[in-house]
């Protein structure tokens, strides 16, 4: 099409065409939003197994690399073959017996403190009433609050065990009434779970298979420079999402011992529980700390209201060492995120997707700052405004680093 004006018009009725059927589609997309969510929450449930797979496989990565690594250096070279396979189950009886050893550990005696503080909750309320009243006086009005804030959480906990976890208990554990929805879901996630180990094996042993294909595609689909870029961001992605997310794992399992062992120590009453609480709400940035100290604070004032001021202090001094020494050491600056953002993409990913949000927060706002702050180089290089980029990382080092 050598005639200019042949090819201006072909480009426009080209532009238009494309206008035309990106409003069509983006009117299909919010006419039928709703069908939409259905059809992709449908696939959701049906790949679901392959979602646990990938987390699992993504999760051992790191161990059965390890575990590869080292068979290839202590084996004979004729049995090197098998290093690849070994490391794969290794990896995942490894996973399995953390797994099987945390719940045997921490299952019965959380069952058990849970039990207890159940059936003691009305005397234990009695006698920190019986402690405020002692403390503060007789106040009616304060006492008042205290009886009318205890019946009602009490008579509303009382209503919920009874009408919605027994019958869901009772389900999942009896197989008589295996007809039941609770039991459905307790085998789907079973079935989702095997089927999911399945898959990581799979993934374990062929991941460098996926990865050079991988690599294949994105080379035979974008020119040399674009491909560089993308696997460079891919190869940043997965050093963000995995050094935070294991080391945060490993942050956190730390500050549950050491709970564990301070509560021992200073004899704070439901130790295990009180630590597993501290422990897991501790994987949530930020706000993991003051979740967890809550409900755990309360679980001791009803045993001991001055221990449980006392464990105020102590949760405050554990995280004041878990966020200037353990932390650091562990997961050290892999972000690069100011407190404000770090904030920011917990409120956002937290409304936005609950607790899955708030856990992968952190690692998902800093790739989308990476990318942001490399677009707005590239687009003051291309304008001739480099300048304004060297003089904003001069004033600012730790915000503006590579």
């Amino acid at each position: 099409m050598k005639d200019p004006y042949k090819r201006r018009y072909f480009y426009l009725m080209l532009a238009i065409f494309g206008a035309i059927s990106m409003s069509i589609l983006v009117f299909f997309l919010v006419y039928r939003f709703r069908g939409l969510g259905d059809i992709l929450g449908v696939i959701g449930g049906v790949l679901a197994p392959f979602t646990y797979g990938c987390v699992i496989a993504y999760l051992l990565r790191p161990v059965c690399n390890f575990y590869q690594s080292t068979l290839e250096r202590l084996l004979p070279p004729n049995m090197r073959r098998i290093s690849g396979s070994a490391a794969v189950g290794l990896s995942l009886v490894t996973g399995i017996l953390i797994v099987y050893a945390l719940i045997i550990m921490i299952a019965p005696q959380l069952y058990s403190s849970i039990r207890s503080l159940w059936n003691s909750l009305p005397e234990k309320v009695n006698q920190f009433l019986a402690w405020a009243r002692t403390v503060f006086g007789d106040d009616e009005e304060l006492l008042h609050m205290f009886n009318t804030a205890y019946n009602t959480i009490y008579q509303e906990l009382d209503k919920w065990a009874d009408t919605t976890l027994e019958p869901y208990i009772s389900s999942v554990v009896s197989i008589v009434s295996g007809v039941g929805s609770g039991l459905y879901k307790a085998l789907m996630f079973l079935y989702n779970l095997l089927i999911g180990l399945i898959v990581a094996c799979y993934l374990l042993a062929s991941r460098k298979r996926f990865a050079r294909q991988s690599v294949l595609i994105v080379r035979s689909v974008l020119k040399p420079k674009w491909a560089d870029l993308f696997l460079r961001e891919v190869a940043f992605i997965d050093r963000m999402f995995g050094g935070f997310i294991d080391g945060k794992i490993l942050d956190s399992a730390i500050i549950g011992l050491l709970c564990y062992i301070g509560c021992v120590i200073f004899r704070f009453p439901n130790a295990l529980l009180v630590s597993a609480i501290v422990g897991i709400t501790n994987v949530i940035p930020f706000f993991g700390p003051f979740i967890g100290a809550v409900p755990s604070t309360l679980l001791i004032m009803i045993e001991d209201p001055i221990k449980g001021l006392w464990f105020i202090l102590f949760v405050l001094a554990l995280q004041q060492l878990d966020g200037n020494v353990i932390g650091p050491k562990i997961l050290g600056d892999r972000t690069g995120l100011s407190s404000f953002w770090v904030l920011f993409s917990i409120v956002l990913f937290g409304g936005l997707w609950g607790l899955p949000g708030m856990v992968i927060c952190v690692p998902l706002f800093a790739v989308i700052y990476d990318v942001i702050k490399k677009l707005v180089r590239r687009g003051l290089a291309r304008n001739g405004q480099i300048h304004l980029w060297e003089q904003y990382k001069a004033d600012y080092p730790d915000e503006a680093r590579q």
